[in-house]
């Protein structure tokens, strides 16, 4: 039985909520109460001393953070955390999902320049953390890859990794994905360069076209640097109208 046992508002708000919208179950008592029957982990506030004897875990919440406590509360529950493995699914929107041993606990569906960054804060204190990218939008994952410095990354096949999505379910299929992703074996890289293909460069252009309120293309250097992650679309367009 998971227990919260403190007087810090702010922790006990952040965790029972977090719990609840997890649909476990659980159970609160005060700081001197005595600990329930069945107890096999207990979250409190820094600083504080819960009623626990040596066999029971200790969990300490962050205010700031209720969701990182209620993850190892979980895997506490699990008999072990298991390797924090981060599955990505490149795009302009990827899709990313955190697993913990077997479990997600955490899924994104974010835009391309804050990808590195969710995956950044997601691994953070993670022991032995690995992230794994699919190898489909070569510039897009090479991007994040690129951004992921320090943190070991996997480049995976993701041939298959988008599942058939039914009704109801439109707009998840990235994070399916990433989810699929995560659970594959891949190549281990520290970057990946990639040159912009004619065609690519090509899509950009007529995307920039779309865009721009002269229906002006930008150049081919401009379309290549978006292309490398160097420049978003509308900076390049920025750049453009200014020559």
């Amino acid at each position: 039985m998971i227990v919260v046992a403190t007087a810090d508002f702010e922790v006990y708000h952040g965790v029972v909520n977090e719990l609840r919208d997890r649909g476990v179950t659980f159970t609160t008592i005060e700081l001197d109460d005595t600990l329930p029957e069945r107890t096999t982990v207990v979250v409190s506030a820094a600083g504080e001393e819960p009623p626990t004897p040596d066999d029971v875990p200790v969990v300490r919440a962050d205010p700031d953070d209720p969701r990182r406590a209620v993850d190892e509360v979980l895997a506490t529950l699990r008999g072990g955390s298991g390797r924090t493995v981060v599955g990505v699914d490149p795009g302009e929107r990827p899709g990313v999902a955190v697993c913990s041993g077997e479990m997600v606990v955490a899924t994104f569906h974010v835009p391309l320049a804050d990808a590195a960054e969710v995956v950044r804060e997601e691994v953070d204190d993670a022991v032995d953390p690995l992230v794994r990218v699919g190898d489909g939008a070569r510039l897009q994952g090479a991007k994040i890859i690129d951004d992921l410095e320090e943190i070991p990354v996997e480049l995976v096949d993701e041939t298959g990794t988008t599942p058939y999505l039914g009704t109801g379910a439109r707009g998840m299929g990235d994070v399916l994905a990433a989810v699929n992703i995560a659970r594959l074996e891949g190549e281990r890289v520290e970057s990946r360069t990639i040159e912009p293909t004619t065609g690519e460069l090509q899509r950009i252009k007529e995307r920039s076209r779309e865009r721009s309120e002269e229906n002006r293309a930008i150049d081919e250097e401009l379309a290549r640097r978006v292309a490398l992650g160097e420049l978003s679309l509308d900076e390049a367009l920025g750049e453009h109208r200014e020559d």
